[in-house]
């Protein structure tokens, strides 16, 4: 018998722990899909509950905000509460919350809903690679394992779209909610057999921290998202912005305090992890936003059913599968990673400028797909050195605040974009029919025209944060090629938190 570098003797390998795998990925996958399952099923949504273009994208910050707010201290509860019985909790708490979102009679409801989706979601992901690592601990099976895992959590945005286009067509956009019921079930009846608990460890858990950082996040998301009726000079409007920005400075100043920072912020001070921070979340950004325009476009101004519209999403995650599998990863030993980061950006920016020229009319064929793929490889080509860059060279006792710190980027990135692109598309078409209504005999015509206008507005933005994303990549990212080395136990993270 040996010791683990956790104090914790070592027994032989579990011979259910493949199928403990199954549960965790399951899980892992719910979470995944979720931020992208009711992208497709929201046009739907806004006509039942009588949502406005201005709050629609709620549906989607309130989860992403609320998961990447709440992500670094759920790691912390994981590490204080126990792996396992924090895994198990998450779980009920999602379905329970996915249920209420599914049964929301009015926006307000559904918005709620989603927000605690997003809480339970930061409590669920930590523990589940929490469960992974310490499930795993041959190298070998390890690395095996993270691969399935990274497979499963990669496609989860293509399996959303599909999965969230059959439901909302056949059984309707409720179930794009209550669909995380029997998921949720059948992984917690797999945890309690399959999966091991470890005593919860002595952790403090900052809570200053996590309320400053996510009430700084929410006041400025709030701002954009009010900046659409009210105006962005509106004296709420910039008093919003401003608490949010004082917020988000008490939370900086708090974690070089707090006894047991959130954040310690040393892991920032490393220009090539600071870089890549920055360039995943402006690249997530214009992702988004995109995300959430293309739906309504594909079926509100060509009329495609939700189930057709989530396979024309497909080629956009194929292309990122390729893009990072079987380009970067090849490269990224033989190349520095800004000579990824950098093309990558630029590919997924011209993407986006095919996009601005979209009409009422146009062909999904010559027209839209051209564009998807461009911007899939783009993409594809620089999240993986950014996740590989990012992690590299963490101290042991770091690796899991520093991948839960890439995790927060994401979300904190999609909620932003989300709403930032949202108000621009929105004012922007608002203020285009508003010019071009001449008589009433036009007016649908013209409203079609107005909201096809408000969406290249608003991927023009996307395009250029596309490519500030690239300049921060070339200008920051200064790290070269990776060497080839067998990765050691230790340089996997225990906790996310």
């Amino acid at each position: 018998m040996s010791v683990t570098r956790t104090g914790e003797p070592s027994t032989e390998p579990d011979p259910r722990r493949w199928w403990g795998l199954v549960i965790i990925a399951l899980a892992q996958l719910m979470v995944v899909l979720d931020a992208t399952i009711v992208n497709i099923a929201l046009p739907s949504a806004q006509r039942a509950l009588g949502m406005s273009d201005g709050n629609r994208q709620w549906v989607i910050t309130a989860y992403t905000l609320s998961f990447g707010g709440l992500l670094l201290l759920g790691g912390r509860i994981a590490d204080l509460v126990g792996r396992k019985r924090t895994f198990v909790i998450g779980l009920i708490g999602f379905a329970g919350a996915s249920a209420l979102g599914g049964a929301a009679v009015d926006a307000g409801m559904l918005f709620g809903a989603r927000a605690l989706q997003g809480a339970f979601a930061a409590v669920l992901a930590p523990s589940a690679l929490s469960l992974l690592t310490t499930t795993f601990t041959d190298p070998r099976e390890r690395g095996k394992a993270f691969g399935i895992y990274g497979a499963l959590a990669g496609s989860g945005a293509a399996i959303g779209f599909i999965v969230g286009g059959v439901l909302t067509e056949y059984l309707g956009w409720r179930w794009c909610l209550y669909v995380n019921v029997p998921i949720a079930i059948v992984a917690v009846l797999g945890a309690t057999v399959l999966l091991h608990d470890s005593p919860g460890h002595p952790a403090r858990l900052d809570v200053p921290g996590a309320v400053l950082g996510c009430g700084g996040l929410f006041a400025i998301v709030y701002g954009f998202s009010e900046a659409e009726s009210r105006g962005w000079s509106d004296a709420f409007v910039l008093s919003l912005f401003a608490g949010g920005a004082a917020l988000l400075a008490a939370f900086v100043w708090w974690q070089t305090r707090a006894p047991s920072p959130l954040l310690p912020l040393h892991i920032l001070k490393d220009r090539n992890r600071a870089g890549c921070l920055l360039t995943m979340m402006l690249a997530i950004i214009g992702m988004f936003g995109l995300f959430l325009f293309m739906t309504y476009y594909l079926q509100v101004i060509l009329g495609y059913s939700p189930m057709k519209t989530g396979f024309a999403f497909l080629p956009l995650t194929l292309a990122i599968i390729v893009g990072s599998t079987q380009i970067s990863a090849r490269l990224l030993s033989r190349v520095p990673p800004r000579a990824l980061m950098v093309p990558g950006m630029i590919l997924a920016a011209s993407g986006m400028v095919i996009l601005t020229q979209m009409t009422v009319n146009s062909s999904y064929t010559s027209e839209i797909l051209p564009a998807l793929l461009l911007m899939g490889l783009g993409m594809g080509l620089t999240f993986m050195p950014v996740f590989a860059t990012a992690t590299a060279g963490v101290a042991p006792k770091d690796a899991g605040v520093t991948s839960a710190t890439v995790n927060t980027s994401q979300q904190v990135g999609g909620s932003i974009g989300t709403a930032l692109l949202n108000t621009i598309a929105t004012t922007s078409g608002t203020a285009y029919i508003t010019a071009h209504l001449a008589g009433p005999a036009e007016r649908n015509a013209v409203t079609r025209a107005g909201i096809v206008h408000g969406y290249t507005v608003a991927i023009w933005w996307a395009a250029g944060i596309m490519l500030l994303a690239g300049l921060v990549a070339g200008l920051m990212v200064t790290a070269k090629p990776p060497k080839h080395e067998v990765p050691s136990q230790e340089a996997v993270p225990e906790s996310v938190g």
